[in-house]
């Protein structure tokens, strides 16, 4: 499998997930959950999904500055519905990384453990809130990467690969263009509070 070398480079998100630890699924629970991971589950990376992983990464370390976050003990609230625009991408995102779902989720185990009704839409929050279900302690995380233009150059070649009349190598151009924007933003500029802001909820 080959694929961008910038996606080895972005830092691991490490989380400790009580429920593996108790089905002997990863030892002590301690599990890392990378950007390549990510993209796998959604299929293709962007601007969009690398966003998404940005914000649950440094919401993540901000809440949990003790170590690794608790998975399954993250409830997520989003300002948008979950069919407007990419809400339903960003979700699956963090849904993937946190174990946090709507009603989907795991039920639990006699009480324990469970997953569902840690997510929820239109919510009266500053675009996304993450929240620590154990002590309470909140943040609202604002994404926004357009201070990263994409080169002008992509707009002329994904207008030729949606006719069908793009070749091979302007397939590979428009490619690499697109993945550059997105190392622009996850690589260049991961710790850049214009494009990602966390906001503590007193």
């Amino acid at each position: 499998m080959t694929y961008p070398d910038f996606f080895d480079t972005i830092p691991a998100i490490k989380l400790k997930d009580p429920l593996s630890a108790v089905l002997g699924t990863f030892v002590k629970g301690e599990v890392e959950i990378s950007y390549l991971e990510v993209v796998k589950g959604a299929g293709h990376s962007c601007p969009t999904v690398g966003g998404a992983y940005l914000m649950t990464y440094h919401a993540l370390k901000t809440l949990f500055p003790e170590g690794r976050a608790l998975r399954g003990s993250i409830d997520i609230k989003l300002a948008d519905d979950l069919e407007e625009g990419t809400t339903g991408v960003v979700a699956n995102v963090i849904s993937y990384i946190t174990g946090a779902t709507d009603k989907s989720g795991f039920k639990g185990l006699a009480g324990n453990f469970a997953r569902h009704s840690l997510m929820a839409y239109n919510q009266d929050v500053q675009n996304i809130r993450f929240t620590r279900v154990d002590t309470g302690d909140s943040v609202d995380v604002v994404y926004d990467p357009s201070s990263i233009p994409p080169s002008p150059e992509q707009g002329p070649l994904i207008q030729a690969i949606l006719q069908g009349q793009a070749s091979d190598e302007d397939k590979q151009k428009f490619g690499e263009l697109w993945q550059d924007r997105v190392k622009r933003i996850l690589v260049d500029n991961f710790n850049n509070e214009e494009i990602i802001k966390i906001i503590k909820v007193s």
